[in-house]
């Protein structure tokens, strides 16, 4: 009998496939090599392949979509409920080809090369402003110990230190203002990495009319508009603005049971880097509705109903919203914008 859906359990070098017909019959179970994985699939008729969304999927999703295969990513944790007993790769292979089958299943995205080459740019990015701030708070506690306070603020670091270790009066050894010098100077290097990411971040953004257009929208700047733009790619793949909030993890849990409906914090699911530049961004915006105080403006209004951070929640998901509707209908950001319900 023909296959017609194939589950991959993705590894550095050893991949265990497991193929089943119409009817969801076990008829292949493989273990392939890594250099086996292009020779095999180009022998074996088109099928809907289903892999983990893990290191590494994206480049052989696209790698078997160029053999003519319907391949499809699905997020480790909805695989999981299809594991039968005890793991290991043959039931994990299973699991995946149980799991692409299912009607309901959500998928994640295929990125192309350009999306992961500009995404890539973000996750340094993101180390760098890391190991930055891990380097200045590793300052500020050394220092510390000596009595001496740097005010908040990782700008301090740089205009306050360097004074301090030329300091003569002050009771440091030679030893210790040689160390600091040195952290100061590993400081400045991190802080060029980053500058140097984020120019090539915002040169990739002048670039992209999409990305050029989600900066409009209020609390949206080039490293969030390119984010966006690179890890969303065809907005298509989600119905509606909602989904794509969800997505994104700006939605409540919910523990709802027998009619009753109870829902806690947000569920903080996706990609955290997105969630997080979204709500920054949403509290700058905050900032400024308090300095304007327009009272009939809907931010305004919640900001005096609701606490601070879910304020800043809330105008985050409304930002996802709007990213999704721009995207999907191709539109110019327009705050006074409003929509057709008779359309709709």
């Amino acid at each position: 009998m023909q296959i017609t859906t194939i589950g991959i359990d993705l590894a550095k070098n050893v991949f265990q496939v497991h193929g089943a017909n119409e009817h969801g019959k076990p008829i292949l179970r493989k273990q392939l090599r890594r250099d086996q994985v292009v020779v095999f699939f180009s022998n074996m008729p088109p099928c809907l392949t289903g892999m983990e969304a893990c290191g590494g999927a994206h480049h052989w999703a696209r790698k078997l979509e160029a053999l003519g295969h319907d391949v499809k990513l699905i997020a480790p944790q909805f695989v999981k409920p299809y594991v039968k007993s005890n793991k290991n790769d043959v039931a994990d292979a299973e699991a995946i080809c149980e799991a692409v089958s299912r009607p309901t299943m959500r998928f994640v995205p295929i990125k192309n090369i350009e999306q992961q080459s500009v995404l890539a740019l973000h996750r340094a990015r993101q180390g760098f402003v890391k190991a930055r701030t891990a380097q200045a708070n590793q300052i500020r506690g050394l220092l510390a110990e000596f009595g001496l306070v740097i005010p908040q603020g990782i700008a301090y670091i740089a205009k306050r230190v360097p004074e301090l270790i030329e300091d003569a009066t002050l009771p440091l050894t030679g030893v210790f203002r040689i160390l600091i010098n040195r952290l100061l100077e590993h400081l400045k290097l991190l802080d060029k990495q980053v500058d140097e990411l984020e120019a090539q971040i915002k040169d990739w953004h002048k670039n992209s009319e999409m990305s050029r257009r989600l900066e409009r929208i209020p609390g949206i700047g080039p490293i969030t508009a390119s984010a966006m733009t690179a890890t969303i790619g065809d907005a298509k793949n989600f119905t509606n603005g909602r989904q794509l909030a969800a997505w994104l993890g700006l939605v409540p849990r919910q523990n709802s049971s027998g009619g009753k409906s109870t829902l806690l914090g947000m569920s903080k699911r996706g990609d955290a880097y997105l969630r997080t530049l979204l709500i920054h961004g949403a509290r700058s915006v905050i900032y400024r509705a308090n300095q304007r105080a327009e009272t009939h403006a809907w931010l305004f209004k919640l900001i005096n109903r609701r606490n601070a951070n879910v304020a800043a929640v809330a105008l985050a998901n409304k930002t996802a919203r709007i990213i999704w509707a721009m995207l999907v209908h191709n539109r110019d950001f327009n705050p006074i914008f409003k929509a057709d319900r008779a359309s709709v």
